[in-house]
Order: C-alpha cells, then structure tokens, then sequence
C-alpha cells in the first residue's frame, strides 16, 4: 500500500475507536512519527493531508523542516538533551518526552531568557521498567506543585510508551493509569491538561478507547525502518 492509503486506513481505525469509545470524531490527532524517513516521503504524506509529524532527534527534524511547507507542525517525540533545549524550542510545537524534574526547570529557564513559551508533556514511566525514563506516577505527584509553579513553560497534559506487549489489551491497564493520573492532578490543580500521548503503531486503537488525544504512529504510515549499522571498532 501507499503511504496515502496507509494514512487514510490510519485514520479511518482512529475514529473508529473514537466511535467505539462514544468520543466525538477528531478528538484523537494522528502524530506521523517521520524519524529515519526523508523529507520526500514527509512530503507525500502532507500532501495526502497529513500536518503533524514526530521526529527523535532535534538535528535530524532541522534538516528536514525547511523542505515541508511552514504550516507544517513537527513534534519533539525522543528524549531532549540540554544542549538542544534552545533550537527544540525554536521548531518544534510540542515537546513530548520531557522525563525529568531537572529538564523542566531548565526548559522553563531557556523560555525565560528566549521569550517563548513552549507547550510540553510529562513522560510517565507507566511500568516502572528500569529501562525507560520519566516520572513515577507517584514521583510526579508528590512533585506536582513544583512542577505547576513553572511560569514560562506550558504543560499540556502526560504522555506514556507502556511495556512492549504482544496483545494491545495488555498495554491497556497502562493507557488507563495514565488517563487517571491526568484526571487526578488536573483535578488537584486546576490546570486542564488537555492532551495524552500514548499509543503506536501495535496499540493506537486501544490508547484511542482509553483517551489518547494524540497517537504517535510510524511504521504503520511510511513502512519498515532501515537503520544504519552500528560502527565496528
């Protein structure tokens, strides 16, 4: 199939979870997740209609921003070094994965000096694995007022990569936790927190039934990844 037809089966599987789910059609967004592929097959997609896209990495997304018309949207969806911290603010709509105490305060220093203020999510550590980072789910409630006294940064709402699974059911305890947590500080806070990243190619559908208001879905639009080999030394 082509990437158009992926898109728009995509697409179509959305709202039909949003139906199965009783939520209003258009209420789950799609992230085209566009890291590894070039800026050619971004294009073809945008052009079937797609306008939001996710890249890992802040240097890979600037050398393909300025081949996609300005009204594209590109989120930060990977991890966020420090050092990357002021051109991710410069590009990119919406930071996804910020995992950490530490780098929110230092993204609402760097809008402080820079003028802007950048909309963010929190990554929660749904499965506790040690090999993921993000917020406990209790760590960030017990450090959530320190978090929402951050003046120059946005946040948005949490996002989540739940524990690889074979069956999506199985990843849907996680979804569900996360959507709690989310109703539970919004309602502590009175901050709306409007958006939940969670789901990917394997379980959008149930992330979409338990809330996602945002999918992030790649190989599933563009195809099978081929990455470079690592160097021998």
């Amino acid at each position: 199939m082509s990437i158009q037809q992926n898109l728009e089966h995509i697409i179509s599987r959305i709202r039909a979870a949003e139906a199965r789910a009783g939520r209003p059609e258009g209420s789950a967004s799609l992230v085209a997740v566009s890291k590894t592929f070039p800026a050619c097959d971004i294009r073809t997609c945008y052009d079937a209609g797609q306008r939001v896209f996710g890249e890992n990495r802040v240097q890979e997304a600037l050398e393909k921003i300025p081949a996609l018309p300005p009204d594209t949207e590109w989120h930060l969806i990977g991890p966020l070094q420090r050092n990357k911290v002021r051109k991710a603010l410069e590009h990119f709509t919406l930071i996804h994965a910020v995992d950490s105490l530490r780098l929110a305060h230092f993204l609402d220093t760097v809008a402080q000096e820079t003028g802007k203020r950048p909309r963010i999510l929190l990554e929660v550590n749904v499965g506790a694995e040690d090999s993921k980072f993000g917020f406990s789910p209790e760590l960030l409630e017990q450090k959530w007022e320190e978090l929402a006294r951050l003046g120059h940064i946005e946040i948005a709402g949490l996002m989540c990569i739940p524990p690889p699974v074979d069956d999506p059911e199985e990843a849907r305890p996680y979804f569900r936790r996360l959507r709690e947590l989310r109703d539970s500080l919004a309602a502590k806070s009175g901050m709306p927190l409007p958006e939940l990243s969670m789901g990917m190619s394997h379980d959008f559908e149930t992330a979409v039934e338990e809330g996602a208001t945002l999918v992030r879905v790649g190989t599933a639009i563009f195809g099978g990844r081929t990455y470079a080999p690592a160097p021998s030394f």
